[in-house]
């Protein structure tokens, strides 16, 4: 049989450490534009209960999206010990493209893959480079058609990315700026002939767009005073959290299901690092979904406290 797996990883965690009281001298306002009445002490110490963040990190003013992706690249082709004239398919998941410092215009053409692929100078011209537009669990999704392709028997070797620059679409005047951080991640995948099942076992996908459609979003500065009209990234943080506890645990364990997998087969539970508390009660009801009143202790790996999150970096990173 034919395995997906992944022969190399690599990441690339930008050097400028963000600590919170990097904002005591921010002001932040409530959607509505009125201002946050509670000292900046307080609302900053709140956050870090609620998310765990205590610090992030932020790319520098020369780096953008697609060069903290190839960074990332050029370390899972290393660990790999390939040929990089040998990759079939470069899969960049990313939502904002690459943005200039200074600046919030969104630059997606050519492609993010395009970008990385001549960034490592691969002359191949049959290595196809794409983007994977999909929220937070883009690089998963990019995992996913990678393994599909392989299946196919359309490719063999794919490099599948996760790289995000947040800090250059964040609002200053919005609490949830402290939460979106920078970084990469990627990984060889490729296709092992072997005669025991492993890589991919299984894989599941849900959507939702009815009222969840604009959870995540652009919109205007919740500082109504200023008038330059730039578009920021914007999130209904409770909304997304009661989302995730319903439908997260029950898609992870449709997963489980399909693989044929008991919950007590599982040595390590690696989560997107979106709230470290949300992520907590997510495994939570996970295990309970299996009958099981607790989790055993360290089954989640946390990077979330000192990292950020950095949407479709966090599992790659992980």
């Amino acid at each position: 049989m034919i395995n997906t797996v992944i022969t190399g990883s690599g990441t690339y965690i930008p050097k400028n450490k963000v600590n919170n009281d990097t904002f005591v001298n921010n002001t932040f306002h409530e959607a509505d534009g009125k201002t946050i009445q509670n000292s900046i002490e307080d609302i900053i110490q709140k956050f870090k209960d609620i998310t765990g963040i205590s610090s992030r990190r932020y790319v520098d003013e020369t780096q953008s999206c697609s060069e903290i992706a190839t960074l990332a690249a050029e370390k899972a082709i290393e660990d790999a010990k390939i040929d990089k004239e040998t990759i079939d398919m470069i899969i960049v998941a990313h939502n904002f493209g690459d943005v200039i410092s200074g600046s919030h215009q969104s630059d997606r053409v050519p492609s993010i893959a395009s970008r990385v692929k001549h960034n490592l100078n691969i002359n191949n011209e049959f290595c196809v480079p794409y983007d994977v537009i999909f929220g937070c669990p883009g690089w998963v999704q990019g995992m996913i058609q990678a393994h599909m392709f392989i299946k196919s028997g359309e490719v063999n070797r794919c490099l599948v990315i996760g790289a995000e620059a947040l800090s250059r679409v964040v609002d200053p005047h919005d609490r949830d700026t402290m939460i979106f951080a920078d970084g990469a991640g990627a990984v060889i995948i490729e296709g092992v002939e072997e005669t025991e099942k492993r890589g991919i076992i299984a894989h599941a996908t849900v959507s939702h767009t009815a009222e969840e459609k604009d959870y995540l979003g652009f919109g205007e500065s919740y500082n109504k005073g200023k008038k330059d009209h730039v578009k920021y990234i914007k999130m209904n943080g409770r909304k997304i959290y009661s989302y995730s506890l319903v439908n997260v645990p029950k898609a992870m364990k449709f997963c489980m299901d399909k693989a044929g997998l008991d919950i007590k087969d599982l040595d390590k539970i690696l989560i997107h690092q979106a709230n470290e508390k949300m992520d907590e009660a997510i495994v939570q009801r996970l295990y309970k979904l299996n009958k099981l009143s607790e989790m055993p202790e360290n089954i989640m790996p946390m990077i979330i406290d000192r990292l950020g999150n950095s949407s479709v970096a966090t599992v790659p990173t992980l």
